[in-house]
């Protein structure tokens, strides 16, 4: 009887004691906030994206024996038709690609590129000041789109299957329709003001009379189908040098901005070498410039294999504080190290060596926060989106993806080029409009990336493949802006560190500091004492949005394990 009562009642005298420890202002052990959460799990190949449509698509190309790459294409397009928010044709993106039988890590640079008419001052007003209706929300924010260009680049590569068949899927979802689902509906309904500019976008995505289709009723895109029918025809000339480019061109410019044929016509992918590091015994690898993304967590990774974070624990203060230091110093050279390569000789050799990682580890005050404003690009160099969408995917042969691309906001510009059912991204608001002065999402840029004709900018997308004894082991990505880049780091360390499985880490609170505004982000979910340890060490905490939403799969033994991120409904991770 005693023992039936004792363990009646022993969950509530646990949290007594826990609600007693907590008034007392000491933090909960890492154990008790821990919640248990599983993966999907699958034995020949794996696909992960925020779109169960679209994750459906590129599953049916792997279940047909195709590969890794050509389910990734497939999904990439797919998106186009049923995740416009930030799936496109009309944007830009990077892909990661470890290729099995070379046993090599390969990356694709689809990034917009400012058109050739473009200039350093474009966006300033008669004051010298950025106007950012202009840099946001105009045609003249439309950068050079690389999406076409980049998909079908990997597929004639890499891929096995015909580009009609990777595009199949798109076509007729555009054509006949499908569900509009809860999400698709409630992120037009905050974006209809922005999109009333644009007729042809109204036109598409909204009913004559200006009200939204409800969850259920079926959103057809006949001019997007017609777009999709011509790529799958004709390739990537028929949107760079074909029908599609007299429609976007002519459109483009009607409203004001300065695209041409030229720009279309010159636009080409870049397969560049990724950068590469090693993290207690795995080797990351990921995007370079000019991603920022790959630079800044290999950085940061670099300066926190220093510390034991196993033994300070997750999201404890001691282990939080460190993350956010290495951070702040990342972010800052971020400002004024880094930009497009083919336009200036970056430093990235210098900002991933191990010397200056110890360099960086010296600036850390383990006790203390150290302001963001007494914290200055790194000089020793000399001497040593927020709406993007990310898609991975794995296959039975090995092969491995992780692309990240972008609109830049929800539906970019909210432009539709007239006649082709395409949204336009407003990339053009991620150069430096204005050196040392923040862009949307508060990140500043420097000299390296200002405005030049033919320019990629700056960009925080970080698609990441991790290998463990020169096998795949991780691959994930993530939406968010600047937010993307310290998400990928946190899905690291979780599974590294922390030992965690796929969904425990993606499901896991995040946190977030960009070196300025000087502030860290914390998502809902980290205790109260946590919080106020960072505020005695000289922290401003602010709680609040949700960050990033990672889409990862990791492979163990012969098994994939597969999480999509709850922070956004409707993604879906499936295998066979």
């Amino acid at each position: 009887m005693n023992t039936m009562i004792l363990t009646r009642f022993l969950p509530i005298l646990i949290i007594y004691l826990t609600l007693l420890q907590s008034s007392f202002g000491n933090e909960l052990p890492i154990y008790s906030t821990r919640a248990r959460f599983h993966p999907v799990v699958a034995k020949n190949g794996m696909v992960v994206s925020e779109n169960k449509t679209a994750t459906e698509a590129g599953l049916q190309v792997l279940m047909e024996g195709g590969n890794a790459i050509d389910a990734a294409v497939t999904v990439g397009f797919t998106l186009a038709a049923t995740f416009p928010r930030a799936g496109n044709l009309g944007g830009g993106g990077f892909m990661l690609i470890y290729h099995a039988d070379k046993k090599e890590v390969n990356s694709i640079d689809y990034r917009e590129k400012a058109p050739l008419a473009a200039h350093r001052d474009m966006f300033l007003d008669k004051d010298g000041n950025v106007d950012n209706e202009k840099t946001r929300y105009s045609h003249l924010s439309i950068g050079v789109p690389g999406t076409v260009a980049g998909l079908t680049a990997a597929l004639e590569k890499y891929g096995t299957i015909p580009l009609k068949r990777a595009i199949r899927p798109a076509i007729e979802l555009a054509e006949k329709g499908f569900p509009v689902y809860p999400e698709l509906r409630r992120s037009l309904i905050e974006v209809r003001d922005r999109m009333k500019s644009s007729p042809e976008s109204m036109k598409i995505f909204f009913k004559e009379n200006g009200e939204p289709y409800s969850a259920g009723e079926i959103l057809m895109q006949k001019d997007l189908a017609w777009s999709l029918k011509q790529i799958a025809d004709h390739g990537p000339d028929a949107f760079y040098n074909g029908a599609i480019t007299d429609r976007l061109v002519s459109s483009v410019k009607k409203g004001g901005g300065i695209i041409t044929k030229e720009d279309l016509a010159n636009y080409k992918p870049v397969f560049r070498t990724p950068v590469k590091g090693n993290y207690r015994g795995y080797e990351v690898y990921s995007m370079p410039p000019p991603s920022s993304g790959g630079v800044l967590v290999i950085q940061i990774l670099n300066i926190l294999k220093t510390f034991p974070l196993k033994k300070s624990g997750h999201n404890t203060a001691e282990t939080i504080h460190l993350l956010v230091e290495s951070m702040k110093l990342a972010f800052a050279d971020r400002s004024e190290h880094l930009g497009d390569p083919d336009f200036t000789e970056l430093k990235v050799e210098e900002l991933l060596s191990e010397y200056y990682a110890e360099e960086l580890v010296k600036k850390i005050n383990r006790d203390i926060s150290t302001p963001a404003q007494n914290i200055t690009p790194g000089n020793s160099l000399e001497n040593g989106g927020k709406d993007t969408t990310h898609f991975t995917v794995m296959d039975k042969y090995g092969n491995v993806v992780s692309n990240t691309y972008t609109l830049n906001f929800p539906y970019g510009s909210k432009i539709t080029a007239n006649g082709t059912g395409i949204i336009l991204n407003n990339e053009m608001d991620d150069f430096s409009s204005k050196p040392g002065v923040p862009n949307a999402y508060g990140l500043i840029g420097g000299e390296l990336n200002s405005i030049e004709p033919g320019k990629r900018m700056l960009s925080s997308m970080t698609p990441t493949i991790v290998l463990k004894d020169g096998n795949p082991f991780l691959a994930t990505g993530s939406p968010g802006g600047g937010r993307i880049i310290n998400t990928v780091l946190q899905m690291i360390l979780n599974v590294i560190d922390f030992e965690m499985n796929i969904a425990e880490a993606t499901n896991a609170v995040r946190i977030h500091h960009q070196w300025l505004p000087d502030e860290v982000d914390v998502e809902e979910g980290l205790n109260k004492d946590t919080i106020w340890v960072l505020e005695d060490k000289g922290h401003t905490v602010k709680t609040g949005n949700t960050i990033g939403s990672a889409q990862s799969i990791m492979k163990i033994g012969d098994y994939f394990y597969g999480s999509t991120d709850p922070r956004r409904p409707g993604g879906l991770a499936s295998g066979y």
